[in-house]
């Protein structure tokens, strides 16, 4: 009687063989597709320094198109961060850098810069801006570093500080540059995240007022943009149809940096 080939040890040996061939072949060419283009991207010439810098040209062009897609497909006003109930908030807000705020400050002398459109400058103090209806967020603050932790903040939302000031114009241009005042902090945000309604110029950290670490007297807080674009210490607001400077993406990050 004839044996099935089925139970053939021989023939399923050779299946097993056949197929690690395959495996391994299939694995040798991705894994050498991926070294290729490792080592195209290594040996590709860094962008050109400007508004961004510090980055492959071809990882630059990356980023920025990925940044067309969130802005275009899935950034609306209706994108909202999940928020937590206050007893959620962490009691020692975690810190990661100074830049731009290490010297103290004195909050009943700080004014707030906003140069508008025609160049003409408001100054604005912190007692006008309290006077204005506190907005209070608990949220997951995210690190690109990877971290995150659940923070509470109070301040008022940029979109009421932009309507109250009469700034309804300079709304209307691309950008917000924002910059700590001895200018070596600076963050470029997009109009409809710096305008969404969960966006706030914080003054408060867990009820109280901010401390000088986390950006007294006033800073920004982002949700919808990681850690890097939530600049503490903000002493200048301009705007602009061009992107404005932005300490990170000079340093290689993405400029978008939405989440």
């Amino acid at each position: 009687m004839k044996k099935n080939k089925l139970n053939n040890p021989l023939t399923l040996e050779q299946k097993i063989k056949r197929r690690n061939f395959l495996s391994f072949g299939i694995f040798g060419v991705l894994g050498a597709a991926a070294y290729g283009s490792w080592k195209w991207l290594y040996h590709s010439p860094e962008e050109t320094a400007g508004i961004t810098a510090g980055t492959k040209a071809p990882l630059r062009r990356a980023l920025n198109k990925t940044e067309i897609f969130f802005r275009r497909l899935t950034f609306n006003e209706n994108h909202m961060v999940k928020t937590y109930p206050v007893e959620m908030a962490a009691k020692q807000v975690r810190h990661n850098s100074d830049i731009g705020s290490e010297d103290e400050i004195d909050s009943e002398q700080w004014q707030l810069k906003v140069i508008r459109k025609d160049k003409s400058q408001l100054n604005i103090s912190l007692n006008e801006i309290k006077k204005l209806q506190k907005t209070d967020l608990v949220f997951d603050f995210k690190c690109v570093e990877g971290w995150d932790q659940i923070q509470h903040w109070g301040g008022l939302r940029f979109r009421d500080f932009m309507e109250h000031f009469g700034l309804e114009e300079e709304a209307k241009p691309s950008y917000v540059g924002l910059m700590t005042p001895d200018k070596e902090y600076y963050v470029g945000i997009d109009m409809p995240s710096a305008v969404h309604s969960q966006t706030l110029l914080a003054y408060e950290m867990n009820g109280n007022p901010l401390p000088e670490q986390h950006g007294k007297p006033l800073r920004l807080i982002i949700p919808v943009k990681y850690g890097i674009k939530n600049l503490k210490r903000v002493g200048t607001i301009t705007f602009s149809d061009q992107r404005p400077p932005d300490y990170w993406a000079e340093q290689g990050y993405d400029y978008y940096s939405g989440l």
